[in-house]
This record gives structure tokens, sequence and C-alpha cells, in this order.
């Protein structure tokens, strides 16, 4: 009889321990550690079939293949994923419990260009839930399976017999295998989940959507491994209580990282914005003090976003700092900036500070903006609405240069702004001309009197 051993094992980050610990040593977590039993005659199923006449191949004379690519019906999706989904390729879609994943594998399935047969599996929801969801969202296209089930085994045979073109997995936390000891949704299993599904579909060439829960820290619930193993790692970001939702890519083998496509939540599912900039500041019709609009770059895209500043006398010994959107970190650094540099006296203020329509952005380009918004709400001087700002502010109050400033000023320019402030060093190396008032400051002085606040 094999020997069967415990393990503690952490939960969010896979840190193996032989004896139970309050934190992991890793990750930082509190009671996240479980005990699995692991047996030493354990074989998973990564090893089950060796090729045992591998030999080593020469890089320079193997002959490379075109990429070949399906349209998810989404042109914002299509562009996360670099030009539209690989065939074969393994994507793992992670977001918090009710910000729209399943609905929008839903709309995918509906949209996507493929004369194949779709394999739905969901281990949380029965065929009678999904076909409420696929009504409300008019899915009602020929050749989507559906399946009900958590045994990975099972899951299997269906793929092998149905052959699909596509194959969603809803949720990888819920499927299980009877050879490993511990609960679903463990690291254990949720890396056997994955490991079996990439190995099967990889060698059909089937393309394979996981969809993954996420801990309280915004990250995919399980081993860290589980994103390595993946082709795409896509995250649905956006406050449930915001109608705008953000798909951003944070790895693709097939392109590059770090794009976004913005969706708006609608009765009828995810809806493309085509034009992001535009809606972000539609409803700043007046100038009130406290708001203005910085340049941030997504990805390769350019977003023009309202920055809205509030500061108040305190009514404690200690001042707050508050941020929504932006690092609570950042906001104190620039806080101290404006108190060093300026002499504003924000020692006995709350200063509060907010990204419009729930959006993050973590660019130091924003800096400037969170400067003068701040700054502005403090004098009770409003910024003209055509103003627009882009620089990020170093410790020493200088305005230093930013990345893609052509295309920030384009945006600017195309959505009717009349004036813009950038760092001098970038106004040097401008190539275009622009039909905008380009003010070219050094530091935080010079950038008060651009805006008029000095």
């Amino acid at each position: 009889m094999a020997k069967i051993k415990s393990v503690f094992v952490c939960n969010e980050c896979g840190y193996e321990s032989a004896k139970w610990l309050g934190k992991c040593p890793t990750c930082g977590a509190w009671n996240s550690f479980f005990e699995e039993k692991v047996s030493n005659n354990l074989k998973t199923s990564i090893g089950r079939e060796k090729n045992k006449s591998a030999t080593p191949t020469q890089l320079n004379k193997v002959v490379g293949i075109e990429t070949t690519r399906m349209s998810t019906g989404f042109k914002e999706l299509d562009m996360v994923l670099g030009g539209g989904i690989v065939i074969g390729s393994l994507v793992l879609l992670g977001g918090e419990p009710g910000i729209g994943k399943s609905t929008l594998i839903l709309q995918i399935c509906e949209k996507l260009e493929t004369d194949g047969t779709i394999l739905y599996i969901s281990g949380e929801e029965s065929a009678e839930q999904i076909k409420i969801r696929a009504d409300r969202l008019r899915v009602n296209r020929e050749g989507i399976l559906f399946l009900g089930e958590t045994d990975i085994d099972i899951i299997e045979e269906a793929i092998k017999t149905t052959t699909p073109k596509l194959v969603i997995l809803d949720s990888v936390q819920t499927i299980y295998s009877d050879e490993i000891t511990s609960a679903p949704g463990s690291v254990s299993q949720v890396r056997e989940i994955t490991a079996r599904i990439m190995k099967i579909c990889k060698f059909q060439a089937i393309t394979t959507i996981i969809i993954g829960h996420v801990t309280k820290d915004g990250n995919i619930a399980g081993p860290r491994v589980l994103e390595h193993m993946v082709d795409v790692v896509l995250y649905l970001e956006g406050e449930r209580y915001f109608s705008y939702r953000i798909l951003r890519g944070v790895k693709n083998r097939f392109g590059s990282t770090n794009e976004i496509g913005i969706f708006e939540m609608g009765s009828l599912g995810l809806r493309e914005i085509e034009n992001p900039s535009s809606v972000m500041i539609s409803e700043r019709d007046e100038t009130p003090s406290g708001s203005v609009v910085v340049a941030s770059i997504e990805g390769t895209r350019p977003l023009l976003v309202e920055l809205q500043a509030l500061t108040t006398q305190t009514v404690f010994g200690l001042p707050r700092r508050t941020a929504n959107g932006i690092d609570y970190n950042r906001l104190t650094l620039l806080v101290a900036v404006l108190e060093k540099k300026i002499g504003l006296s924000l020692g006995n203020q709350d200063v509060y500070l907010n990204v419009v329509n729930g959006i993050k952005i973590n660019e130091p380009a924003t800096d400037l903006g969170i400067i003068l918004a701040t700054a502005s709400s403090y004098k009770n001087i409003p910024i003209s609405k055509k103003l627009a700002v882009i620089g990020e502010v170093g410790l020493t109050g200088e305005i230093r240069n930013v990345n893609l400033i052509e295309k920030r000023l384009k945006e600017i320019e195309k959505l009717g702004f009349k004036t813009c402030i950038i760092p001098e060093s970038n106004k040097r190396h401008l190539k275009d001309k622009f039909n905008l008032e380009i003010i070219s400051v050094k530091n935080i002085n010079e950038a008060m009197k651009g805006a008029g606040l000095k």
C-alpha cells in the first residue's frame, strides 16, 4: 500500500509547508493553509504518456507556421487578443463575481466566427440557468453544446467525443480529479485540471477559454503557475455599481500585453465603446473647482479621463487621504510635494481623489493632473474645461517627460480641447503640428501658472 503523507499548502500562492502556519511566509496571506494528502506513487496526467523518442532540434531549421486566428465578434476583444483568438490557444479569463465574465463568454459563443461546435462546460450552473441568461442576451446560435459536469474524466471524454472548435470551462475552481485527494479549488486540483485540459486541447488544436475566480486582492485564485501554463491571461475589471467594464490583457504569447478593451454593461449584455475618451468626459458640462482632464495611455491606446479632487478642513487630529482609482501611496506622495514646493497648507486638510466612472489608472503621466486638481480644490479656483494636462511629477517638483506624447495630443485635439500642458522636454521632440495651444512647463510652479491657479 502506498504511503500517504500530509502537506499544508497555501491556497493563495501554492507555498507548501510540513506544518500548519497562520501566515504564509511567501505571500503574507493569513489563515490560508489547508491540509492535503499526498501519495508517494501518485502520478498526475502530465506524466502518464512519455515520448521516449524525443530528440533536440536545431532552432534555425524549424519551419515556422502561420498563426491562425478567429474573430470573437468584438473589435475591442480582438484588439486585446492581438487580432483575434488564436486557434488552439488556452485563454484564462478572471474577474470578480458579478462583473460579467459569463455574460461575455455567452456573447462570444453567439458572435464567434466559426462553423464548428462550441462546448460550454459549467460546474456552477445548470442548463436551465444558462438558458435563461442566453435568452436574455438573445443567444440562439446552433451548435452550442452544454455540459454541466465537475469530473475532469467525464469532461475529457466529452471533448474527445464532440471535437469542438471552442471549449469553455466555467470555472476551473469547480472541476476536480479523483486522483487528487484535496477539495475542488485547491492548489493541487487547479494545477492538475489545467494541465489535463491544456494537454488534450493542445493535442487536438481546440481553442479553450477557462474562467477563473479571483482573490480579495484581485488576482486569479489558485497557484501562480496557472497563469504561466496558459497562453493568454485576461482580467475583466470595473466597479459593480458602474456600467463600464475594462478587459485588460496582462499576458499574451501572440500579441502585446497591457492592451485594454472598454465595454458598457446593459440589459442585452456587454456593448463595445468605440470612442471611450468621449464617454469618460461626456458629463463634464460645468467647470467646478477640483476637476481636470488627463491623458493616460492604456496599452497602446490613449484614454482621456477626468480626475476630481476635494479638500476640506479636517475634524480630526490626523488628516485623511482617500484615493479611488489611483494608488493611495501616490496621492500621499504628491500631496507632500504640493506642501513642500508650492507651500499649500494641506496638513490640516482631508484630501479625497476620484477617477470618474470607476476607471483605475496607474500611469505616472497623470501625476500633474492630481497636483492641479488638488490645488484647484484647495484654492477654490476652477480649471478651464478646454484644458488637458500631461506629465509625471518628481519629488523635487520637476515635470518629467512621458512616452507616446503625440498619440495623447492627437486624442486631446480630436475631442475639442484648446489647450494642453505638457513637459518641456516633450515639446522639444514634437514632430507633428497640432491645433492646440501647447504650454510646456519645467516644474509644478509653471504648471500652476499655466492652469490659472497662481
